[in-house]
């Protein structure tokens, strides 16, 4: 790629002196005589460089002495490159209002993000199952605010060169930093559990039971080698391998949904005329579920990352509007598609599964002489279902071909899952630690340590324990959403770091309220579970734990809140 003279900077850009980080030559502009903020501006935009931007704090002397907290970095870090090291030329056009071409350019990132995993599915059947129709409200707005935290995920990284992670290795102490790198790591271990406990059900459905699930645990050890394959090919052949498997998900989803036939209007209804009336505890920890399940932490991560394949001129303001407004709808088109996979699946359930009782199911399974009628209880209890259940149910109602669809479906969100997964811990590792792993010792990493527990699951325990692990991973992604939430919003809120693309007012307060809400939840959760731990030993340990994760947060918030202009709070003493 040609590198950009200097000169070709916009108009009113004033250019400041040079510094070199290895072999990436970087500047630094003023936008406009009268201001002061400073954007970085890489002469070469290298896919995953530390060194195409300079350090946050460097780049304007007030912000150094900011309430936010920095690293001592700066600009002597070594310098490092990811593994993603494409760097995709935009097409030069005459500028225009849309361009399908430029569209097709920055197409891609929407679709490795909005990743539909075998946890998020599980999450969509019990909310059909519990709760009928009426959380389909509670999914649309998650999916919205998904498109609000994405966009300013694409947004920090494309202003500023700089993944999030890159982000809060530059401006948070070490303390802090580590801490936020221990719960994104978790988060997407979990994430890689999640994908190994759905692959290996969805192999024990489609071989009728004959590959047992600890050898489909082992089987999906195989997919990993298969992504490094296919890594080879490069980014572009990686996104449309995404795009296949999305077009998977809406094929065998959207035939359970044309195979059950939902009503309409209770879809509609459940959408748009926000209720939960006869909800109780079980049907709002559904609620929160669904928001952990299509807002998942780690993503925020990967998007911000996966922009910077595109190489863009940050010294042209117009081209750094015209890439935000390209990626908004590359973003809005994929978790449009994810919101379609979702709603078939909450309808098919709501539709087909809601307020039935075991008895009633095993009757029907019984006269269409299912194999799997032994797994529900002949009783007048109310049908649970996941993801295994949820397919031989499907399999007795609406016959074999439901089950085996819906088992492709549940193995193509799967490898979905692992795609994401090693990316995202790619660039978190790489950019909290400033540490280089190769691609296969990084996956070797989490891949292992996603199997042995599903492993020892699969062994000595039996399906239901095992997808009952799928729950409590899905409790874990919604605990773990804040420190991916307030980070981002922090950063995109600061002119310092953002220039004329920091968050305005109105978006600041709407970020804000859902820093505050979903705090606010896991709070309410994280005390209810300790009080009912129910045993002393466990109690003490739960109950320090929880006030670790609450101190934690809210230091987080605290700085957040800081940046979002609430100064008052500022006590000059925010290092750890």
């Amino acid at each position: 790629m040609k590198k950009q003279s200097k000169k070709e900077a916009a108009p009113h850009c004033e250019l400041k002196s040079c510094s070199k980080n290895s072999d990436t030559q970087v500047s630094s502009i003023v936008l406009g005589p009268a201001s002061s903020v400073q954007i970085p501006v890489p002469d070469e935009d290298a896919f995953g460089d530390h060194g195409d931007s300079a350090s946050l704090g460097a780049l304007n002397p007030a912000y150094s002495n900011s309430s936010i907290p920095q690293s001592s970095g700066g600009l002597s870090e070594e310098h490092f490159t990811t593994y993603l090291d494409e760097n995709n030329a935009v097409l030069e056009e005459k500028h225009s209002c849309f361009s399908f071409r430029k569209l097709w350019v920055f197409t891609g990132p929407g679709l490795l993000m909005s990743v539909v995993d075998p946890g998020n599915i599980e999450c969509d059947l019990q909310s059909g199952a519990l709760a009928g129709f009426k959380l389909l409200w509670v999914l649309l707005l998650a999916t919205i605010v998904g498109v609000l935290l994405q966009t300013l995920a694409a947004r920090l990284g494309v202003v500023t060169g700089l993944h999030l992670a890159e982000v809060c290795y530059r401006q948070y102490p070490r303390v802090p930093r580590i801490l936020l790198w221990l719960m994104v790591e978790l988060a997407i271990i979990g994430v890689d559990m999640q994908e190994v406990i759905g692959s290996a059900i969805a192999i024990n459905l489609l071989s009728a039971g004959r590959i047992p699930l600890w050898g489909g645990v082992l089987i999906t050890i195989a997919d990993t080698f298969a992504f490094l394959f296919l890594d080879n090919y490069g980014l572009r052949k990686l996104e449309a391998f995404f795009g296949f498997i999305f077009t998977v998900m809406a094929l065998t989803f959207g035939y359970e949904y044309v195979t059950v036939k939902p009503s309409q209007t209770q879809v509609l209804k459940g959408m748009f005329l926000p209720s939960c009336s006869g909800c109780r505890t079980p049907q709002i920890m559904q609620a929160v579920a669904i928001v952990g399940a299509i807002i998942m932490p780690h993503n925020i991560y990967l998007h911000s990352a996966l922009v910077k394949s595109r190489h863009i001129d940050r010294a042209k303001r117009q081209e750094v509007r015209e890439a935000n407004k390209y990626f908004f709808i590359d973003c809005c088109i994929a978790l449009f598609v994810s919101f379609i996979i979702n709603t078939c699946v909450i309808s098919v359930f709501a539709e087909a599964f809601f307020e039935k009782t075991n008895e009633q199911v095993v009757a029907v399974c019984k006269n269409s002489s299912s194999p799997h009628t032994h797994l529900f209880p002949d009783d007048n209890s109310t049908l649970a279902v996941d993801i295994y259940k949820g397919g031989v149910v499907l399999g007795c109602y609406f016959g074999p071909a439901a089950l085996y669809i819906w088992a492709v479906g549940i193995l193509a969100a799967g490898q979905s899952s692992t795609v994401t997964g090693t990316y995202s811990g790619q660039f978190v590792m790489e950019g909290f630690l400033n540490l280089k792993w190769s691609r296969f010792a990084r996956v070797s990493l989490t891949r292992s340590i996603a199997i042995i527990p599903a492993l020892l699951v699969a062994v000595f325990q039996d399906m239901e324990h095992l997808t009952g692990l799928n729950d409590i991973l899905n409790v874990l992604q919604s605990l773990q959403l804040p420190f991916a939430l307030i980070p981002i919003l922090t950063y995109t809120s600061l002119r310092p770091v953002m220039s004329e693309f920091a968050n305005g007012l109105g978006l600041r307060i709407v970020g804000g309220i859902v820093v505050l809400i979903i705090c606010s939840i896991n709070m309410y959760f994280v005390v209810v579970y300790v009080q009912d731990v129910g045993h002393m030993v466990l109690y003490v340990v739960a109950a320090v734990v929880s006030v670790a994760y609450l101190s934690f947060v809210f230091y987080l918030g605290w700085q957040c809140f800081i940046a979002l202009g609430m100064s008052f709070l500022d006590s000059g003493h925010t290092r750890l």
